[in-house]
Parts: C-alpha cells; sequence; structure tokens
C-alpha cells in the first residue's frame, strides 16, 4: 500500500490522491498488473527539471555557438550563432515556440547548427564535455546547479513508483546522449532508459569509436514519441507525464491500456518560487486535457515545494 507520507512535496489534494489510488491499483492487490506490465514514461524538460528560460540543452548549445562564432566571425553574421554571441535569448526560445505551433522554421536552422558542433565527434568525447557542463554550469536565472533545479515532487514519484516495481523511461525531444550523463544522479534513470532525439551514428574501424554524423537521425516530440517507445520498450506503458503539445501524442497513448495514468504538468505558479509560470507551448495540451481525461498537476496548487531544499 500507498502511504500517507509518500509524495512528502505534494499537497493533499485530489491530484495527490488519483496518483495514490492509481498506483495502489496498479501495483497492490490480487489485481495488481504483472511487475513487468508496469512501465511509466516521462517527458524530460518542463516536466522532470526547470525549461526556462531555454531548456538545459539549449544553454549547453548556445556556449558551443558562441565559441564557434569567436573562431569563426563569418559565422556571427548568421543564426543562430549571432544570437548566441549576443546573448539573444528571445530568438532561441522564439523558434522553440513556433516548433510547438508547428512551424519549424526555425527549429531546422537550429538543427543543422548543432549537426555543426558534432560532426564525427567520438561519442565518447561527447559524454564528457557535456558531464563537464553539468559539472560547471549552472541555471542562468536561479544560479542553482542544474542538478538542484530538478522538480523534487517528480522525483518522489519516480522513486514511489520505482518502490512499486514500475520501469521509469525519460521519453524526451531533447537529444538522448545530451540527457544520459545526467539521467542516473538526476532522477535515477540508468541511460538505457532515455528515449529521445538522436543524430546518426556510424562505427569508426580506424579508431574504434562511434562517432556522430551530419544528419539528423529524428525529432522525439509529439507522434514519434508513441513510435519511439513501443522501439526501445516493446510495450505499452501505463503512466506518462508531460506538459507540453508535443507530449500529448504519448499522454494519449498510454490511454489506450485498460488502467492508465496521464499527467500534464501546468506551469501556473505565479508565487516566486523559482518556476517561471507559462502556457505557451502547451496550449492544446491544457485545451485538450478535460476532454482527454489528463490529470493535469498544477505546480502551484498541488506541489508544496518546488525544488530540492538547498
Amino acid at each position: 500500500m500507498t502511504a500517507d507520507t509518500d509524495l512528502p512535496s505534494w499537497r493533499d489534494t485530489s491530484t495527490r490522491r488519483a496518483i495514490l489510488d492509481f498506483v495502489d491499483a496498479i501495483a497492490v492487490g490480487p489485481e495488481a498488473l504483472p511487475a513487468a506490465e508496469r512501465v511509466a514514461v516521462f517527458d524530460n524538460d518542463g516536466t522532470l527539471w526547470t525549461e526556462k528560460p531555454m531548456p538545459t540543452q539549449l544553454h549547453f548549445i548556445v556556449q558551443q555557438w558562441a565559441a564557434a562564432a569567436r573562431a569563426d566571425p563569418a559565422l556571427a553574421e548568421k543564426q543562430p550563432y549571432r544570437a548566441a554571441l549576443s546573448g539573444d535569448l528571445a530568438w532561441l526560445g522564439a523558434a522553440i515556440d513556433k516548433h510547438y505551433a508547428g512551424d519549424d522554421s526555425d527549429l531546422q536552422v537550429m538543427i543543422a547548427a548543432i549537426l555543426g558542433t558534432t560532426a564525427s565527434v567520438s561519442v565518447d568525447d561527447y559524454q564528457r564535455t557535456v558531464a563537464a557542463f553539468y559539472r560547471d554550469a549552472a541555471h542562468p536565472v536561479l544560479n542553482r546547479p542544474y542538478s538542484e533545479v530538478v522538480y523534487q515532487p517528480m522525483v518522489e514519484l519516480l522513486r514511489l513508483l520505482e518502490a512499486h516495481e514500475f520501469r521509469c523511461y525519460i521519453v524526451s525531444g531533447g537529444d538522448r546522449d545530451f540527457m544520459r550523463p545526467m539521467s542516473t544522479a538526476n532522477y535515477g534513470i540508468p541511460p538505457e532508459r532515455v528515449i529521445g532525439s538522436a543524430v546518426g551514428l556510424s562505427y569508426d574501424e580506424a579508431s574504434n569509436d562511434v562517432r556522430y554524423g551530419t544528419t539528423f537521425g529524428f525529432l522525439d516530440d509529439g507522434p514519434e514519441k508513441p513510435a519511439r517507445i513501443w522501439s526501445r520498450v516493446g510495450r505499452r506503458p501505463v503512466l506518462a507525464a508531460g506538459n507540453s503539445n508535443g507530449d500529448v501524442p504519448m499522454l494519449r497513448y498510454v490511454q489506450a491500456h485498460p488502467r492508465s495514468l496521464s499527467l500534464l504538468v501546468h506551469h501556473d505558479d505565479d508565487t516566486g518560487r523559482g518556476d517561471q509560470p507559462y502556457d505557451k507551448g502547451t496550449e492544446l495540451a491544457l485545451g485538450a486535457a478535460a476532454a482527454s481525461g489528463f490529470t493535469v498537476v498544477s505546480v502551484r496548487d498541488d506541489w508544496a515545494s518546488v525544488f530540492p531544499a538547498g
């Protein structure tokens, strides 16, 4: 049985009770699902940790672009290098918002620049570079290490599910290999359970390395999420959590299971606790929530605290 002390950073609301009742129904008693069928999937940015004023990976990439533009002044005249060098977060953020609204024109410009930063780099070298970023970088507004801007209530939910023999996966539009170096330390999710967007890979026999290519493999967002879940997991999950329009197909995908829970995190906290309130990029998801049977998680009303205690 789940206990009254489970999910301590959640307020005693109908949302918390719905989660605890679901876990009890799935994992406890004679009608519990076999442990092998207890699969849960979580978006990352905006669901497991903060994504404003820009996703963490964009912070990392901006550093790479700015360095490239300083080394090659010709790049400084082109987007997204110009935005990175000048610190124009508005252009970068607008590109992400346009993607969520269905316009990928600026996103394609960004993807081309991303491919340029990793072409021919070995996966091991990239992992070391990303690990160094996580070690040294801080959130640009909160001035806390990225390990301290995870959402404490969601980490507690991961631990509750794990205690009841769920296998939890990250399913994100972010770069799979950017998330893997931090997934175990931040969430307790091993790298093999991280599903995300990916650049094409090839094996370099001469150096005995796997290296990144110059083409984008796939963007793990929207309808791609259910397809990637099936290809990597081989089961339909029973729980999904997301926060944006791109998560709607994943939230609906789990609902074909006879017993399921779809959680939609709503960033509505205007109380100054550090999580920036916003609806942009989530309008379709919020609009569909009631009719689709999504359980909306209010950051303001359902979470007693947002981040780990500093």
